[in-house]
């Protein structure tokens, strides 16, 4: 078997210009062209998945790019596809990178007669073949240990530090950090760390899924350039709430970074007629023009960590190391300075 090169990208259709993005930044990196592995991955007239790739990939160390958002099914099983043919042509090691890790929000039995889908895709993914994944924000930490393969997962509080410390510059001492619940406290905590501000949590009680009954700010926000920290936006209901509520305790501005953009059904609407002077995502799924076009939207792109992150865990260095804003600045040169 040939000796392991370099590593090799090759992506589904859930999120193809982030994929881009992160083989011209490995690229930069290591001096030297990378593309993404010529290969299609289309769909038979019942909406059966089909893939074939076109290059030898024996002995290759393989890195999926597949985000399994919006349509989850249809994402997830590319995946799983891709993964059993770059197995079934004898690639030495397959890595999925899993930007948005779907199902998460599925991590627990919260009443009688439920699944814990998180688990099943776990599964899923390990018995097809993939030794390693790499992800952001999971929704709940504890997603890694359902996996028998090894997990790394990456954090965007380092990325959103760096913006904010950017856009803030000039007012740093006014902001304050936002836990939209009381189970985002430690991610809230995490960026308010990074950049020395206060933190304050808006309590909210549930009636139903995707329904908000009451809100309480927990914190004096008044006078405060606020930021909610959350790690998924979906319909943007809670988001949009919770900027109203902050707005009401004397707020003076309500900011939001959120690392994965959902944005299904009314939320860009919703978004863009709120209160909050702007929401920030990443690019873990693909936007939509919509989404795109937000007058209040604004995306950072997570494809310098992507991209570090793979080539340290093709060379068999620290992932860890990305945890810290101070290492990810140099990734970043030119667009925080």
């Amino acid at each position: 078997m040939p000796s392991i090169t370099e590593p090799k990208l090759i992506s589904g259709n859930a999120n193809q210009p982030l994929a881009r993005s992160v083989a011209k930044r490995m690229s930069m990196h290591r001096g030297t062209a990378m593309g993404l592995v010529d290969a299609r991955v289309e769909r038979f007239n019942d909406g059966e998945i089909f893939v074939e790739v076109y290059e030898n990939v024996r002995g290759e160390d393989m890195f999926i790019i597949q985000p399994t958002s919006n349509p989850a099914n249809d994402n997830l099983m590319e995946l799983l596809i891709i993964s059993d043919t770059l197995r079934r042509s004898s690639a030495a090691r397959v890595t999925a990178v899993i930007p948005y890790f779907g199902y998460a929000r599925q991590d627990r039995r919260t009443k009688a007669r439920t699944p814990i889908s998180a688990k099943l895709v776990a599964n899923m993914i390990s018995g097809s073949g993939i030794e390693r994944v790499l992800t952001m924000d999971l929704h709940a930490a504890q997603i890694q240990g359902f996996f028998d393969i090894p997990v790394d997962n990456l954090y965007a509080s380092p990325i959103f530090a760096l913006d904010v410390k950017h856009h803030f510059k000039d007012c740093l001492s006014d902001v304050m950090v936002i836990s939209p619940d009381v189970g985002g406290v430690a991610r809230a905590r995490e960026l308010a760390k990074r950049i020395g501000a206060p933190l304050a949590i808006v309590d909210k009680r549930r009636e139903k899924p995707g329904e908000v009954a009451e809100m309480t700010v927990i914190g004096n926000v008044e006078g405060k350039k606020c930021i909610i920290v959350d790690d998924i936006c979906d319909t943007a209901g809670t988001l949009c709430k919770a900027a109203e509520v902050l707005m009401e305790h004397g707020a003076t501005e309500v900011h939001s970074y959120i690392t994965h953009g959902v944005m299904s059904g009314p939320a860009v609407e919703r978004v863009s007629k709120s209160v909050m002077k702007s929401l920030v995502i990443t690019d873990s799924i693909e936007a939509t023009d919509e989404v795109r076009n937000a007058p209040n939207i604004r995306i950072v792109p997570t494809a310098p960590m992507f991209a570090q992150a793979i080539l340290n865990i093709w060379g068999g260095t620290s992932v860890s190391s990305l945890f810290d804003h101070g290492t990810l600045e140099p990734l970043y040169e030119g667009m925080y300075s």
